[in-house]
């Protein structure tokens, strides 16, 4: 029987714009986003959807968002990899680096960009996901928000269409 494994996708909380200096790489976090990246770091702990592994873009907003969303995590903390092609990353770029995860990861999380990752959600989105959450996908997949995937296989295995979209979470939506 196939493993089911478990794809989250985290877009990095909001950012700042106050300093017009900043290279878009170095921007961090603005007040909201300070905010809202712990929020849904403690929403995926409650619903037990902890990676064992995690894709992280090197840009500051990323970074920040990662430290803040693991938190209260209990340790260990999973293993990180920065990776630099998901800064600007296109969808076939994310299918790349995701269907190159080890065999023995069940749980990923990949924190990212815009557009390249509510792309990359939309693609992988199959017949079987949830209606309400590619509903909520299709309408915005706003700065903080997590698309969560299920499908069995193995990552190399990975294709448009092949897994479970069975939620969408927005951090306006908790609280």
């Amino acid at each position: 029987m196939a493993k089911t494994r478990q794809l989250l996708l985290l877009r990095h909380a909001k950012s700042s714009w106050d300093d017009a200096a900043l290279a878009d790489f170095d921007r961090p976090l603005a007040p909201r986003g300070l905010e809202a990246a712990p929020r849904m770091g403690a929403e995926i702990a409650r619903r037990g959807w902890l990676p064992e592994l995690v894709y992280i873009s090197p840009a500051m907003r990323t970074r920040q968002t990662w430290q803040l969303a693991s938190v209260d995590w209990p340790a260990p903390l999973p293993a990180t990899a920065f990776h630099d092609s998901i800064y600007g990353a296109l969808a076939n770029d994310l299918f790349a680096l995701t269907r190159a995860a080890p065999d023995e990861t069940g749980s990923l999380l990949v924190i990212g960009h815009n557009p390249g990752l509510e792309i990359f959600a939309a693609q992988l989105a199959g017949p079987a996901s949830s209606s309400e959450a590619v509903q909520s996908l299709e309408e915005k997949f706003p700065s903080g928000a997590l698309a969560r995937f299920e499908f069995e296989g193995d990552w190399s295995g990975l294709r448009p269409g092949i897994a479970r979209l069975t939620h969408c979470l927005r951090p306006r939506e908790l609280g």
